[in-house]
């Protein structure tokens, strides 16, 4: 584990950058398909009605983003340890206790995390950038970490499946 080298800020940031791109040009047209596109024009904000009308259709758009854009997330780290932005840069989402995979559980908790690393100002992000194991918020909730290369072989540890 002393040979372990950690993802830092920066690599990480232009992973989610490259990842959050492509992914949201994919989810896009269906978030469209879904709930309709939305011409902001077409409302007068000052009138209660029309601003809570608009307020419904940009709550019930930026819900299937997240919710799509996790569905996407989850699935790249439970079937590849990352994301396509992460493979690029030859990094992996890994238990933090075993350096293997992480368990569903730790990549639910993980998306789940993200939330709260937005929270105040994108702090558990930025922690990243300071922490010794280069991990945010989101890594401590789910007891993960990003490092270079790939997951410890699961024969080689015991591994939390759900």
């Amino acid at each position: 584990m002393s040979n372990t080298r950690y993802t830092g800020f920066w690599a990480r940031f232009i992973a989610f950058l490259l990842d959050s791109t492509v992914a949201g040009l994919l989810i896009s047209p269906l978030v469209v398909m879904v709930a309709g596109s939305i011409d902001i024009t077409q409302y007068n904000l000052s009138d209660p009605i029309d601003a809570r009308e608009l307020l419904s259709k940009l709550s019930l758009q930026l819900g299937l983003d997240m919710g799509l854009l996790g569905i996407v997330f989850i699935t790249f780290w439970i079937l590849k340890s990352a994301t396509p932005g992460k493979m690029i840069l030859k990094c992996c989402i890994v238990d933090e206790k075993t350096l293997g995979k992480a368990s569903n559980r730790q990549n639910i908790i993980r998306y789940a995390g993200y939330f709260l690393s937005l929270i105040p100002l994108g702090l558990g992000f930025l922690w990243i950038a300071f922490d010794k194991r280069k991990q945010g918020c989101h890594d401590k909730l789910s007891g993960t970490l990003v490092i270079y290369g790939q997951p410890l072989d699961s024969t080689d540890h015991e591994t939390e499946s759900d």
